[in-house]
């Protein structure tokens, strides 16, 4: 049976969900839903790519099925996707031999790193850390650390608190300026913090149904009439991205 998936510490059950094992309430029988695998890069890492705000050896934290290390190894860096699902890492694997692209892929702990190399010239975030709880975010920092070069980059997004209520994300996913700054500072300079935007396998129709469902209180927000949808109709999720430097 499908169990209810929500973005909060409290479940993190992310293995099982790549693994087809839960699902959502309110999706249809046999349907899979990953919110934030949208079967191409974020525009905003694709942007930023363009940017040239990736060099050098680059470790995707917490990869995914791995659509954005594979954006950046066709983009000519040396790639190392790393994610605590073994089930996504096998996936991404079979998705970057369809490309055509060398991605090292490997099943690590955020929080240690283990067997992930050392010397990054960059790293990218894309949403994993508001899957940590502060402790492990603060010790995810630290690993990073330890594997990346003096003045690597890091350019990590994760939710922001604008996020708009009717979705199910939780206010404990959410990240402040505050939070970022407590427990990145000590091993990175944050050079920024700006607004961007990921697109999600979300439509308002599936948000209707998940909130029938029994989605959980939200909080204050910004009402259900704030959520954006793209031109395919996929709603937009409102991100803080942090460009940092390596201590």
């Amino acid at each position: 049976m499908a169990t209810q998936r929500t973005f909060s510490q409290e479940d993190k059950e992310y293995e099982a969900l790549y693994a087809g094992r839960a699902s959502f309430d309110g999706v249809a029988p046999g349907e899979v839903l990953i919110p934030w695998d949208i079967g191409e890069p974020q525009q905003a890492v694709v942007d930023l790519a363009r940017a040239g705000g990736f060099s050098g050896k680059v470790l995707d934290a917490g990869c995914g099925l791995g659509e954005n290390a594979i954006l950046l190894a066709g983009r000519g860096c040396e790639v190392t996707g790393m994610d605590g699902s073994p089930s996504a890492i096998e996936q991404a694997a079979r998705r970057a031999e369809a490309h055509g692209v060398q991605v090292r892929f490997l099943t690590s702990d955020a929080t240690e790193l283990d067997g992930v190399g050392s010397d990054f010239d960059t790293v990218l975030d894309s949403g994993l850390y508001h899957c940590l709880n502060g402790e492990q975010r603060s010790a995810y920092a630290a690993a990073l650390h330890r594997v990346c070069r003096p003045g690597a980059t890091l350019h990590l997004f994760c939710f922001a608190e604008s996020m708009p209520s009717g979705t199910p994300i939780v206010a404990e996913a959410l990240i402040s300026e505050a939070d970022l700054r407590a427990n990145l500072g000590r091993h990175w300079e944050i050079q920024d913090i700006t607004e961007a935007v990921f697109a999600t396998t979300f439509t308002r129709e599936l948000l209707a149904r998940l909130g029938e469902s029994g989605a959980p209180d939200t909080g204050a927000r910004p009402g259900p009439d704030a959520i954006r949808v793209d031109e395919r109709g996929r709603v937009l999720t409102p991100m803080s991205h942090v460009r940092a430097r390596r201590r």
